[in-house]
C-alpha cells in the first residue's frame, strides 16, 4: 500500500491553483466537516467505517470502497473509529472529463451521475489493482524526469478507466432489477425523460404527466430509489450541463442560462448557487473554461 506519510502535489504555476496531489491518510481529519473542493476528488477506504454525507443523501462506508465527488460536490465523512485509505485530487484543468469521455468514460459513472451513489465496491483483488496504479503515480511523482506530465496522465487515466470498469460490472440492467416490477421501467423512463427535456421541463409534474403517472406516486417511486427528490433530480442534471458549459465554453451567464430554459440570468445564478453553493461566475473563475477555445 501508498506509504502512510506520503503526500505528493503539483501545482498550476500559471494558476497557483492545485493539479494534481495523491495522499495517504489515517484518519478523516481533513474529510470530517463539510467540503466543497474546487477538483475532483476521489478516496479510497481500506480499513475503517462510517457515514457518508454527500449532497442531500447519506449513506454507509467501509473498507474496500471507493468514493468519487466532482468540484464543489459537498461532502463529509463520519467516523467512530480509524479510517485509512489514499486520496487522489485533480484539477479539470489538469485532466478534463469531459472532453476526455471517450478516452475514460468516467461521466455520469464514477462522476455526475445524479441517479447512483458516488462509490464503488471493491474486491480484494480489485484493491491491489487500483492500488498498484497508485503505486506508479507516486513513483512517478517521486522521480520527476522526462515527460512526468504525460506519464501521469496516463496512470490516471487507468485508475479512472479501471474504476469505470469496476463500477459498470455491479449496475444491474434497467430491466433485470425486479423480475416483474414496472418500477425500474418507470425509473429508466424518467432518466431519458430528464436528459431529454431538462432544458426546457423544470417542474416534478412536467415529468409525471410525460409519464402519465400521478405526481405523488412518481414522487414516492423515486424517493425509495435514488432517496432524492424529483426536484433534486432535475436541479442536479441542470447544474451538471450548466458546470460543464461554463467550463468548456466562453458563453456568458446569461447565454447559458437561457440554453438552459431561464430567461432571467439573475435568478438562474441564484438557482446555480442555492444548488451548487457557488456562483456561476466564482465557478467560471475558479474551474476557468476550456484554455483551448478561450486562446
Amino acid at each position: 500500500m501508498i506509504n502512510e506519510t506520503s503526500s505528493h502535489t503539483l501545482v498550476n504555476p500559471q494558476s497557483g491553483h492545485l493539479a494534481f496531489k495523491i495522499f495517504s491518510f489515517e484518519n478523516i481529519s481533513c474529510f470530517d466537516h463539510v467540503r466543497r473542493l474546487g477538483y475532483y476528488s476521489m478516496i479510497l477506504i481500506y480499513a475503517g467505517k462510517g457515514k457518508l454525507n454527500a449532497d442531500l443523501s447519506v449513506y454507509d462506508f467501509h473498507e474496500n470502497m471507493l468514493i468519487c465527488f466532482s468540484p464543489y460536490q459537498p461532502f463529509m465523512l463520519e467516523a467512530n473509529e480509524p479510517v485509512s485509505g489514499f486520496c487522489i485530487h485533480f484539477h479539470p484543468d489538469y485532466f478534463c472529463i469531459y472532453k476526455n469521455q471517450q478516452e475514460t468514460s468516467c461521466n455520469g459513472v464514477l462522476f455526475n451521475n445524479i441517479y447512483d451513489a458516488p462509490f464503488v465496491f471493491l474486491q480484494p483483488e480489485e484493491i491491489t489493482q487500483l492500488n498498484t496504479i497508485a503505486e506508479g503515480i507516486k513513483l512517478e511523482m517521486t522521480n520527476p524526469g522526462m515527460d512526468q506530465s504525460n506519464m501521469l496522465l496516463s496512470h490516471l487515466k487507468i485508475f479512472l478507466i479501471t474504476a469505470s470498469r469496476i463500477k459498470l460490472t455491479q449496475k444491474p440492467t434497467a430491466t433485470s432489477v425486479l423480475s416483474g416490477d414496472q418500477t425500474p421501467f418507470i425509473l429508466q423512463k424518467l432518466k431519458d425523460a430528464i436528459e431529454m427535456h431538462f432544458k426546457s421541463k423544470h417542474t416534478a409534474s412536467d415529468y409525471a404527466k410525460l409519464l402519465h403517472i400521478s405526481p405523488k406516486a412518481l414522487a414516492r417511486i423515486c424517493k425509495n430509489y435514488f432517496d432524492k427528490t424529483i426536484t433534486d433530480l432535475i436541479a442536479e442534471r441542470i447544474v451538471i450541463e450548466a458546470k460543464r458549459e461554463l467550463y468548456l465554453t466562453g458563453k456568458s451567464v446569461k447565454e447559458i442560462a437561457w440554453e438552459l430554459g431561464y430567461e432571467d440570468e439573475h435568478y438562474f445564478s441564484r438557482f446555480f448557487k442555492r444548488n451548487a453553493d457557488i456562483s456561476p461566475q466564482f465557478y467560471r473563475d475558479r474551474i476557468g473554461f476550456d484554455r483551448a477555445m478561450a486562446s
